[in-house]
Parts: C-alpha cells; structure tokens; sequence
C-alpha cells in the first residue's frame, strides 16, 4: 500500500468496513483530546469501526463513580455517536467474540507513534486490520497523526474540527456546573480574563526551568530531569542554565510577570483574573504577586461548592490509604535528629517516616530516598480522574472569556499543551476574540528593562509593553501558523476549517483595522453549513438561558471584592477606559 492508496482513499465512509479499531488512549487533557480527534480520522482513513475509545486514566483510577466508565467520565457519548454519524460508524463496545479475544489478549497491539503518517496506517495497520477484523491501538503521546497533512486530505482536517468542536461535547454533569460558574464569573457585569500559567512539573523539567523555583521545588525538578532523560523524554543535559532558557522563550511567564503585562497594558486593580490549570506548580504561593496585583484573583474553586464538585464526581466509595510498616529505628532517629538540629543555609526535606511515603502538598522527602519517581497512591490515582473534570471546567471558561492569555504553551514533552488547545477553540469560534500570545523571548527583555525598578516604569516602557500585546492578538495567529500547527493541527485549524457566518460578515465589513488584517490574514473561503450554528459551547448558553439557575446579583457578592459603591459605574468606566486606550493605540499607531 503505497502513496497510489493514499490517493485513492475515499472522502465520504463507505457502508461495509474493514473491521474494527479499538483504542486506548493514556495521558491528560488535552493529550485526550488531541488523541480522540486523530483516531476519528485513523478511523476513517482505514475505513473501519471505531470502538468507543478507552480512557486509561478513568479505568485505571479505583474509587471514581460507576456512574460514569472511561469515556463517558469527561465526554457525552450519545453526542459523540450521533455527530459522527455521517462520518465514522462509532460503537460502545466491540463485538462479544472480539471482546472476548482482547481479554485473552488474542488481537494484535499496536503501540502507535505520535506523529505517524496516513502512510504508516496503510503499510502496517490496514493489512492486519483486514486480517483479523480488529485491531488495538495505544495511544501515549498525545496523538498519533501528523498535524500536517498532504493537500487532498484537507477533507480528514475538517474531520478533526468537527470531532473537536462539534462531536466532543462534556457530559451533562460538567457543562452544568460550567454554566453556573460562568454566570457567577459575568454576575459583576464585567468582562473577565483567563489566565492559564501553564506550569507543570512536567513541563518545567522538560524546557530546563528548574531555577525559576527555590529549595525543593528546583530539587523535584532536577529528580524529575533525571527520570526523564534516563527514559529518553529528555536529550539534554541534567543542569541547565534557566536564566539562558528563559531569555530564550523557553521557560512559562511566571504569575507576576503576566501579572505586570496585565497592568501596564492598562487593565484595573479590580479586573477579574480566572485562573485555569489543574495544577500550578509551586502551590498558592507562586500566585501570591498576582493577589497582590489584582484584587479579584480567582479560580475553579473560589466559584464552585463543595456539593456541586460532590455531584460533579458522581458517588464515589471512600478511599483511605493502607498504612505501611512501622519506619525502622535508624529512621525514627534521624527524624528526631532533624527536629533538633540546627539553622541550615537552606531547607531540606525531612526523610520520610516510611519508605515511598510522601505528601504531595508538603515536603518529598522521597528525592533523596530514590532515582524512581513513587508510585501513585490509591487516592491520588483518583485525584487524577478527577483533573480532568477540573480542566474540562477550565477548558470551557476558557474559551468563552472575554480575554485570554496564556503563560506557557508547551507541555512536558515539547508538543502544544491545553493552553494551545484553547487557543485554537477560540479561533476557531471567532478570529476577532481577544486572545493575547505574548511573545516569551521579547516579553523576558522587557521585563529585564525595569527589574530593578519595577515599580517606577516609565511611560516609554509602558507603551512598549503595550504595543507588544496588541500586536501578538495578530502576529501570534501567524506565529501559530507556523509552529505549533506543524505539532498539532487543532492549535491552528484555520484556513482549513474556515468559514464565513452572519456574524462573522457584520465583524467582516466592522471599522476595526484589526478585525480587517485578521479576516484579510485567515482568508475566509466559504460559507458554514447550517448544522455548525448548534456548537457545544452556544448550547450551553441557550441552555443557560433557559434553565432557572437560581442565581441573583447578590450570589456573586460571595466571589468578587466590590471597592465601588456603585459597581455597575465602575463597570462602565472600565469599559471606557478600554476603549480609550484601544483608540489611542489606533491614533499613536497611524503616527
């Protein structure tokens, strides 16, 4: 099977199939995400059945509802199905014999690369999919098609747009509770910016960020380096100069510098920041300049209650770890020898009361003990199932804010992370969003300008900083254009997944010089179909519309600090105030 097949692949499914694909798919969001979409295709591509895809990170986890199985635990798989319909034949579950045969491990395994091309499915796959009539897949890194694909197959490259965008819609428990906290988010009648830091240990230890951190937190990060490069994730050496990377654009955008770039560009004290991210690495304390910068910091928790998260979980049994063995005399003694030692240069972690036992909020007194990272307890395997409920959460908020800007947009092997993923959404959405993509290399200058006196930035800086971001809601698309959608199509889906609406033609023909160069860059080719008006995240709004919530103004009192008597004035001159500095960028720019 070679490129003569490729040609030849049909655009549209054909009734009789090759056979059946089942797949399981290993990682976080939006490694999830990504995967999903590329097995549709895959799907199509081989002309095969496709398996209602297996989520490891769900069947893995003990403890989680049996409410909700693997794929139904983030995603509503009615939708998923019926979406497809015309596209790929979608089943809940293999046949009773093929089933049969996967658990006594009968059915060939392929182990597939991250980026294989449509040419690896038709040499190696199909052949043995035709074979057998079935066929497992394991997806680990987070997709397993190239982003960028030949000419003639832009019609699989919609595909994954409307897998994306239209067929992967939350179960019903998630987009709820979104709902809700987008309400309690506009309550104030303000708009509100997403903020999504992007660090993960992960990440950190694979771009060489240790030294952004202090004590344990840089010690985790080297540990980790070591683990990684030892397993080949990594190519690098082990120490590695930060300072350098991030001058690079290599590092995140720490909280507080995103927090300057924020203020400078003219954004009030009171401005709402929602924080996204499963995990912040470094804890609260990393966000602590960011409180002090803004007073209305906040984040999934802040805007949920414990019950809403409860029901959101499903009934779940309760887990308690088995305690191990009683620690051993040496390490009872050198427990009370650091609680009587003295003043040291630096703090270091106490040694673990049990071997492997460690606190994921305290101290990880397991660095020392051991070059294998611990294994996962019983709960955190759980908790682990549970970030993706919180980042399909972040992930909607996220697209519909009124301002995003990302702090980082690589994950910890290098590929675009959830950061891009929303982006992307959001491009996808509406071309004119203001979606900021601060340029990290020029971004660590700027900073480095005013470090000694950052409280004393001249106005020429100030206009500097200012001048960057509004020129990145532009050239960050084109700059997408060119790296990230070569790692992953759904950071960039455009032109291929371009068109034109109602909407779009009134921002087209809109007086705004940037909603101009942005139509004029993209190249809107064609009309969108009548089906693509009912999206995944405009039914969510109808049905927040429709829906008595129970809400009033007096509920968002709870979650934001009012300095204003008269809230709605303060409002009102924010939105003048934004408005007056957007057109004195348009006059200085004319200049």
């Amino acid at each position: 099977m070679g490129k003569q097949s490729m040609m030849l692949v049909s655009k549209y499914p054909v009734s009789e199939t090759n056979g059946f694909i089942f797949v399981r798919i290993q990682g976080g969001f939006h490694e999830i995400r990504n995967s999903i979409c590329d097995v549709v295709v895959v799907a199509r591509l081989l002309n095969a059945t496709l398996a209602m895809p297996e989520i490891q990170s769900t069947t893995s986890s003990k403890g989680i509802s049996s409410q909700f199985k693997s794929f139904a635990y983030l995603y509503n798989e009615e939708q998923f199905v019926l979406s497809l319909a015309k596209d790929v034949t979608v089943v809940r579950t293999l046949p009773k014999d093929l089933k049969g045969a996967r658990r006594k491990k009968e059915i060939p395994v392929f182990k597939v690369p991250y980026s294989a091309s449509p040419f690896y499915y038709f040499h190696h796959v199909l052949p043995v999919l035709k074979k057998h009539s079935v066929v497992e897949l394991v997806v680990s890194e987070g997709g397993c098609l190239k982003a960028t694909l030949p000419p003639n197959f832009e019609e699989y490259q919609r595909l994954r747009c409307r897998v994306s965008f239209h067929a992967l819609q939350f179960r019903q428990e998630v987009q709820e509770l979104s709902a809700k906290i987008l309400q309690r988010l506009r309550a104030p009648g303000r708009p509100f910016i997403a903020f999504d830091p992007g660090m993960t240990r992960e990440s950190l230890t694979y771009h060489g960020c240790a030294e952004l951190f202090q004590d344990v937190h840089t010690e985790l990060i080297q540990h980790k380096r070591s683990w990684m490069i030892k397993r080949g994730i990594v190519k690098g050496k082990l120490s590695v100069n930060s300072a350098e990377e991030r001058l690079k654009g290599s590092c995140p955008l720490m909280p507080q510098e995103i927090g300057i770039l924020l203020r400078a560009y003219g954004y009030s004290k009171d401005a709402i920041i929602y924080v996204s991210g499963g995990e912040v690495f470094g804890g609260q304390r990393t966000l602590i300049p960011l409180h002090a910068m803004f007073e209305n910091v906040i984040d999934r928790t802040s805007l949920s209650t414990p019950w809403e998260m409860i029901r959101l979980y499903g009934k779940e049994v309760n887990l308690v770890d088995t305690p191990g063995p009683p620690p051993f005399v040496e390490e009872v003694t050198k427990h009370a020898a650091w609680k009587s030692a003295g003043p040291r240069p630096r703090p270091l972690p106490p040694p673990p009361a049990r071997p492997k036992s460690y606190n994921i909020e305290g101290w990880w007194g397991w660095v020392a003990e051991s070059d294998n990272e611990p294994d996962s307890t019983v709960i955190e395997l759980r908790t682990n199932a549970h970030k993706l409920l919180w980042e399909a959460i972040d992930y909607v908020i996220c697209v519909e804010a009124d301002v995003f800007i990302p702090g980082f947009d690589r994950d910890g092997k290098g590929h675009p992370n959830f950061a891009s993923l929303v982006m992307g959404h959001r491009l996808y959405l509406s071309a004119a969003s203001k979606t900021f993509r601060p340029d990290r290399k020029e971004v660590a200058k700027l900073l480095d300008e005013i470090r000694d006196h950052g409280h004393h930035a001249n106005h020429t800086w100030l206009e500097s900083v200012r001048r960057h971001l509004k020129k990145t809601l532009l050239d960050g698309i084109m700059e997408a254009s060119n790296k990230s959608k070569l790692l992953s199509f759904l950071s960039h889906p455009v032109p291929e997944c371009s068109c034109s609406r109602d909407s779009f033609e009134v921002s087209k023909n809109s007086s705004s010089p940037l909603t101009s160069q942005l139509v004029t860059s993209l190249g809107v080719a064609h009309r969108c179909p009548a089906w693509m008006d009912t999206g995944p995240i405009s039914q969510s709004k109808d049905k927040e519309n429709e829906e008595d919530v129970y809400e009033d103004d007096s509920v968002s009192e709870l979650f934001f600090k009012q300095n204003a008597e008269n809230h709605e004035g303060d409002s009102e001159v924010n939105i003048k105030e934004e408005n007056q500095f957007e057109d004195q960028e348009d006059d200085s720019g004319e200049r």
